[in-house]
């Protein structure tokens, strides 16, 4: 199961940047494609719900990892808000499930 989570994280990783930088390529900046995020109700409130769910991870990584003392599981913080929440969270959860 652990690989499975592992799979998931690159794909997490991978598939949202394909379209990031395809809007890119096409000539858009990045201030571009931040003003489209809240360019209607519906992609506001996508954004807000991916950002409390970045948040909400973010809490949960550094209770753990304090309670746990496993400094590596941190890793998923950056990943969650340079990357997303589809790599980050199931990157945390790869990590967490390791053998100690």
């Amino acid at each position: 199961m652990r690989w499975v989570f592992l799979a998931l994280a690159v794909w997490g990783a991978v598939h949202p940047m394909y379209w990031f930088m395809t809007y890119l390529g096409q000539g858009n900046s990045f201030g571009q494609m931040i003003d489209a995020w809240y360019v209607n109700a519906s992609t506001t409130g996508l954004v807000w719900d991916l950002t409390i769910a970045a948040i909400a991870l973010t809490v949960w990584v550094l209770w753990e990892a304090a309670q746990t003392r496993d400094w590596l599981r941190l890793i998923a913080i950056p990943a969650t808000f340079c990357i997303g929440v589809s790599c980050g969270l199931p990157l945390y959860i790869f990590l967490r499930l390791r053998a100690r």
